[in-house]
């Protein structure tokens, strides 16, 4: 009989012990122990065994490091906010009851965050001089919200709208109004909304109007403006079946406010956004909230296999044999060695992280979200702002 006293949520301290796994790894550890073997081996964690082209940036390391604690094995990662594509992006080695049953939740750390970073990513770059939020936790099972906010600073976003998420990353979240607040005040009672809203909110949050829940944007945009003296910005969260030309509505809002003598508002864009309408309206838009295109990214496709056993080469088929390192030149190429031969003349990328047991690197999210930054400067790293017909 299923608990029902709680959330379906699985508790940390299931994951930690090795419970959150897939159960063909009970049946392996029954049975490795019934034959008294237990392996010491490398094991790696793979997206693609080459190069692909498209680039990656790797998120929940310190997750993964957490795993590892207290376990008899070594591990070696690329730092959090290095981008890669093909090879390893760590390695462990052990004995393999050390971690067996850790897999499911290791690949599960690792695959949703990176896939959530890169989408912060492909937004930070597409609108690289605007003010990128995430608004995207609602979108998620909330036990999770606090990877995906961790994970979209660490792509480069400005903030985040998850108040708890936000308690666990040691982040304060932010945020203004939604619809419903203004609807609260009923029909023509935008004025008192807007009014209220700035008469009760601190002074550190923005004074940003929502401007299109009951009349046109263009209207309600001006009267917002009339209506607050301190006015920072009027947001559009347009539903699309009501935007028609979401560019030109944009473009009229910011004329008419110029023509009305409130040069000094700016304009903030939300709802169903991605890295073209980023790319797109950043000309005339200081911020954007984000939502579907980081929460909902789909998961990088990551394997653990091992690779070698007692010192001997090991792979399934269709995965590279043996221990290998990986590699950033000073072109921004990535190469993938084995362990033991001449690497190119660059730096080696998989790092130490645990040692016996115990994690031996910090994680500085800021640092992380510079190395990001400046990792995808170096590879060239684009967003993808065209049209698949393009």
């Amino acid at each position: 009989m299923t608990d029902e006293s709680g959330f379906d949520i699985v508790p940390p301290e299931a994951i930690a012990g090795g419970r959150a796994t897939d159960a063909y790894f009970d049946r392996t550890v029954e049975t490795l122990e019934h034959a008294d073997r237990n392996p010491r081996v490398v094991a790696e964690v793979t997206a693609d065994q080459f190069a692909t082209g498209e680039w990656e940036l790797l998120a929940g390391v310190k997750d993964a490091a957490r795993l590892f604690e207290g376990r008899a094995v070594d591990v070696d990662a690329l730092r959090e906010g290095r981008l890669f594509d093909g090879g390893p992006v760590m390695r462990i080695e052990g004995p393999y009851l050390e971690f067996c049953r850790l897999e499911t939740a290791l690949l599960g750390f690792l695959s949703h965050a990176t896939g959530v970073a890169t989408g912060a990513l492909e937004a930070r770059r597409a609108a690289p001089d605007s003010t990128v939020l995430s608004f995207g936790s609602r979108h998620v099972h909330p036990s999770i919200g606090a990877m995906v906010e961790r994970s979209a600073i660490l792509g480069g976003l400005d903030g985040f709208s998850n108040v708890a998420a936000g308690e666990v990353i040691g982040r304060e979240a932010g945020g203004t109004m939604p619809h419903a607040l203004v609807i609260c005040f009923g029909r023509g009672g935008q004025e008192a909304a807007w009014q209220a809203f700035d008469e009760a909110v601190g002074p550190d949050v923005p004074r940003v109007a929502l401007v299109d829940t009951y009349s046109d944007e263009v209207d309600e945009s001006v009267r917002a403006a009339e209506a607050v003296d301190a006015l920072e910005s009027v947001r559009l969260d347009t539903t699309g079946s009501r935007r028609g030309d979401f560019e030109h509505i944009i473009r009229e809002v910011r004329w008419t406010l110029d023509a009305e003598g409130f040069d000094d508002v700016g304009i903030f864009v939300s709802g169903g956004l991605g890295p073209k309408e980023l790319h797109d309206l950043r000309e005339y838009v200081e911020g954007f909230g984000v939502g579907s295109h980081v929460s909902n990214a789909d998961p990088t496709d990551f394997s653990l296999d091992i690779v070698e056993i007692e010192g001997e080469l090991a792979a399934k088929r269709g995965k590279l044999t043996g221990k290998k390192e990986v590699y950033r030149t000073a072109d921004g190429g990535h190469h993938v060695r084995l362990a033991d031969a001449d690497g190119p003349d660059g730096e080696a990328l998989l790092q130490p992280l645990v040692r016996d047991g115990e994690v031996v690197r910090s994680f500085d999210l800021d640092a992380a979200a510079d190395r990001a930054a400046e990792d995808a400067d170096a590879v060239g790293f684009e967003a993808p702002v065209r049209d698949a017909a393009e």
